[in-house]
């Protein structure tokens, strides 16, 4: 009449992720010379904010180049979604950098 329990068949497994392709959602990391750069410039309770991106990097990637820009330019900074924000009114120097790294602007 009845049966008690699950049939497993040979069509079962354990591991329900298996064949299932895990994505990011993100794109590919690009070469430092196919990126396309802009720089801003603001002001936040009186202090000067350079901000430059949008980043087609991974986010270790990001990571690692906003600490080396930091080192090498002597300032504080974070990295918000694809862009770096760094402290200070650094628009020229932030853009050679970048630039003696590859990367180029619009």
């Amino acid at each position: 009449m009845f049966e008690i329990g699950a049939k497993f068949d040979e069509g079962w497994h354990s591991d329900n992720r298996k064949g299932k392709k895990q994505t990011t959602g993100k794109a590919a990391s690009l070469p430092p010379e196919k990126h396309r750069l802009s720089l801003s410039r603001e002001k936040r309770r009186g202090k000067w904010v350079t901000g430059v991106g949008p980043f087609q990097l991974g986010k270790g990637e990001l990571q690692a180049l906003l600490k080396a820009l930091k080192k090498e330019l002597g300032c504080g900074g974070t990295l918000r979604k694809d862009r770096l924000e760094l402290q200070g009114d650094l628009g020229g120097v932030l853009r050679d950098a970048l630039g003696r790294r590859g990367y180029r602007f619009k």
